[in-house]
């Protein structure tokens, strides 16, 4: 395995925990008056329940004010949750949505400065320098990975690749030729791309990458000891989400690859009962929210990650790390980095008339790369083969371009798809569990 020296930290990651703290309460209670004084869903949220920022005092005041989801970003879609006029923002990244509503985020120039040092310092502790050559294969344009692994490179000092994402026979053309010694992509991806080396006759061991550095998606412990046997390279864990600020809330050193530290001068962690919304002490299972301590253009507060996972003591920093994400609190998936939820799905089924809207999802592991199957079936009047041939393919191309993804779809006959009494159970997961 190959050992990396690292380069000098900041001083914060390894400040004691007393010093953390401190500037947490103080970027908290900034971060909270910001977003009461300029976002006006939160000013009504929080009058809404008399929490007023000017009363924080500790850190623990944070649990009596209200949650931000998913969905109160969609309501005041696109630019309702920005904190600043549109003349200070300078990029807008935003999430797949079918029916114009995605979640937009909106970043000004120190905001986006402030992501690309998360990124280098996450790139850093997975032992990358200004020496690093660096393959990004993330998607770039309005998801996250690319844009954000980019800059974090370049804020290293590191030379970069924007590959982005797909022709993967290119990928390997280019890693064998520009020999980068660091890749970032998904984990499945770099095992999709571990077949096409060895289609091509090239053993992926002979390859001149030293690290990975994976996110997007859950990966097993498992999936890291192929990728690094497959490669001989260090597979290191990065975390984050667009609505927080990107990759880079949270990354693995490599030096005890033991689960993401968050950077937790930028990113407030707890963990609650996804149930009671309760926040729960370190080291039980929860659900994650993160609120954001330092964003300007589109301050989060006490954002629902929906990720199911524990607090846990840092090793390698002084930063809090998390446990490997065990689950969902909600019914969403992930397909190559992209999110999915079986409501955009139905949505695009009931935009034909011809549909029914009775469907399965299958997951499944095509080879190292995880695929969704779309089981739907035709009305009475569109039962013809010819008829739901054309269905399929319509539904295919629709989630292509709405959701992103690449789909199986099977359109049947009226009355095959099972039906549910109680709570609908839309989602079968056949991938082999690590």
């Amino acid at each position: 395995m190959t050992t990396t020296t690292l380069t000098a930290l900041d001083p914060i990651e390894t400040a004691s925990r007393d010093e953390l703290t401190a500037l947490q309460l103080k970027r908290l209670q900034w971060s909270l008056q910001h977003a009461y004084d300029n976002v006006p869903h939160y000013k009504a949220a929080f009058d809404a329940i008399g929490a007023h920022p000017g009363d924080v005092t500790s850190l623990s005041d944070l649990a009596r004010f209200p949650f931000t989801t998913k969905e109160v970003l969609r309501q005041n879609y696109p630019y309702g949750m920005f904190a600043v006029p549109m003349d200070d923002i300078v990029r807008i990244h935003a999430s797949s949505g079918t029916t114009g509503r995605p979640t937009v985020v909106g970043y000004t120039a120190g905001d986006i400065d402030i992501w690309a040092q998360m990124v280098a310092r996450s790139i850093r502790a997975a032992g990358g320098s200004k020496h690093d050559i660096i393959h990004v294969g993330y998607g770039y344009g309005l998801f996250t990975g690319g844009l954000g692994a980019h800059y974090g490179a370049e804020k290293l000092g590191a030379a970069v690749i924007p590959m982005s994402g797909g022709q993967t026979e290119k990928q390997v053309q280019l890693i064998q030729d520009f020999k980068p010694t660091i890749i970032m992509c998904t984990p499945s991806y770099m095992l999709h791309l571990a077949d096409e080396f060895r289609r091509q006759g090239i053993d992926p061991r002979s390859c001149s990458l030293k690290t990975g550095i994976f996110g997007a998606e859950p990966w097993t412990g498992a999936m890291r000891a192929e990728i690094e046997a497959t490669f001989g390279i260090n597979a290191v864990d990065i975390y984050g989400l667009s609505e927080v600020m990107g990759p880079g809330v949270a990354s693995e050193c490599i030096e005890t690859k033991d689960g993401p530290h968050i950077w937790e001068d930028h990113f407030y962690p707890e963990i609650i009962d996804p149930v009671t919304g309760n926040v729960l002490p370190d080291g039980e299972l929860g659900e994650l929210v993160f609120t954001t301590l330092t964003k300007v253009g589109m301050p989060v507060v006490r954002y629902r990650t929906r990720d199911l996972t524990r607090l846990l003591p840092g090793t390698a920093r002084t930063m809090r790390r998390m446990d490997k994400i065990v689950g969902r609190s909600d019914d969403m998936m992930i397909i190559r980095g992209v999110n999915v939820f079986p409501s955009q799905i139905e949505e695009l089924i009931l935009k034909d008339a011809r549909l029914a809207p009775h469907y399965m999802l299958y997951l499944d592991r095509d080879g190292h790369m995880d695929s969704l199957s779309v089981v739907t079936e035709a009305r009475p009047d569109a039962c013809d083969a010819t008829v739901r041939s054309q269905c399929a393919k319509s539904l295919q191309q629709a989630i292509k371009t709405y959701i992103g993804i690449s789909t199986k779809v099977d359109v049947q006959i009226t009355g095959s798809v099972s039906r549910s009494e109680g709570k609908a159970q839309r989602i079968v997961d056949r991938r082999r569990k690590d």
